[in-house]
């Protein structure tokens, strides 16, 4: 038997006699060439649905049930559409399930897998912690309407599957939990956040304040400039970098003016370039990278340069605000 795991660029080559494992080799895939003879190997499966051959035979006869069901409800209202779509579907997946131990989509099956009843919530990783665990929600002011409004965008998406024949009905329950379920589980909570919302703050018993200021970090001077001219004010500023062995940080609205005003400064004769997160990590570190050598003076981007990136020895000039901020480190030969 040869495995190939897709985290590896080897493969496993497993020689049986009869029944018992006689030998474990690590192969070359192209050649097939034995490189490594080993005592052991350790292998992780594609999918983390693994469950035992009785629990899915069990499951089986809950989907067959549910199939035939749901059948007969389209085929009475007339839609034998939706009805042979739903049968050529499950089937293939029941036929998987049974063969293979999986299918793509089995989530759409969990309630069944598990056993669970209709409408009971599903298994998450809060049920892993002690009862009096104490959760922490970071930018509550956004993730507490988003964890009240998860429950009835995923219901919305599938009520559609399921009404035209793609899903049972069941595959509903696969699904987050709702708004009573994951407050049942907000015994010691601590919202974070720099904006909290009324919700949390009528919640809270205490409200803290924290001020994190470096210690002997000096505030920004901050410059409020003219919005009339400023990409002129932008270059005249930047053509001092070189003078002043210094690197600068350039934030606009959009992607695409990220993209035009590093075109027009590289125009202006700066060494510019621009970064957004349509460039993958490696071609973001290389431009860091030649930042910190000089090759690149100007690094022009959005929002990932004001909160995905640590640079504390730059300048930054947000060009498309009124508002002009230059950061320093005068203990830094670079930046002085």
């Amino acid at each position: 038997m040869e495995i190939y795991p897709a985290y590896s660029d080897t493969a496993i080559r497993i020689l049986f006699d009869d029944e018992i494992i006689e030998k474990i080799q690590e192969i070359e895939p192209v050649s097939g060439k034995a490189v490594l003879q080993k005592e052991q190997a350790l292998l992780f499966p594609a999918q983390h649905y693994v469950t035992t051959k009785e629990q899915i035979d069990r499951a089986m006869a809950a989907v067959e049930s549910e199939l035939e069901d749901q059948l007969l409800r389209f085929n009475s209202e007339g839609r034998l559409i939706e009805a042979q779509r739903l049968r050529e579907r499950t089937r293939y997946d029941m036929e998987m399930l049974s063969q293979v131990g999986y299918c793509s989509g089995i989530e759409n099956y969990s309630r069944h897998l598990e056993g669970r009843n209709p409408g009971e919530p599903p298994g998450t990783l809060l049920d892993f912690f002690p009862p009096d665990f104490t959760m922490v929600i970071d930018e509550s002011h956004i993730t507490i309407p988003q964890l009240r409004g998860m429950y009835n965008g995923d219901r919305a998406r599938k009520e559609t599957l399921v009404n035209y024949g793609f899903r049972l009905p069941s595959s509903l329950d696969n699904r987050p939990l709702r708004w009573e379920e994951f407050k049942s589980y907000m015994q010691q909570v601590i919202f974070v956040s720099a904006t909290p919302g009324d919700w949390e703050m009528g919640q809270s018993a205490k409200v803290v304040e924290q001020l994190v200021r470096p210690t002997g970090v000096m505030d920004p001077e901050i410059t409020v400039a003219e919005a009339k001219n400023q990409v002129d004010d932008l270059i005249g500023r930047l053509s001092a970098l070189d003078r002043l062995h210094e690197r600068a940080l350039v934030t606009t609205l959009t992607k695409r003016s990220a993209e035009d005003l590093a075109e027009y400064l590289a125009e202006a004769g700066l060494k510019v370039r621009y970064i957004h997160s349509e460039l993958d990590t490696f071609e973001r570190a290389d431009l860091l990278k030649a930042l910190r050598k000089g090759d690149v003076q100007v690094l022009v981007g959005v929002n990932l340069l004001r909160e995905g990136l640590d640079l504390p020895k730059f300048r930054w000039w947000p060009s498309s605000t009124r508002t002009v901020r230059a950061f320093c480190d005068p203990t830094d030969p670079l930046s002085r």
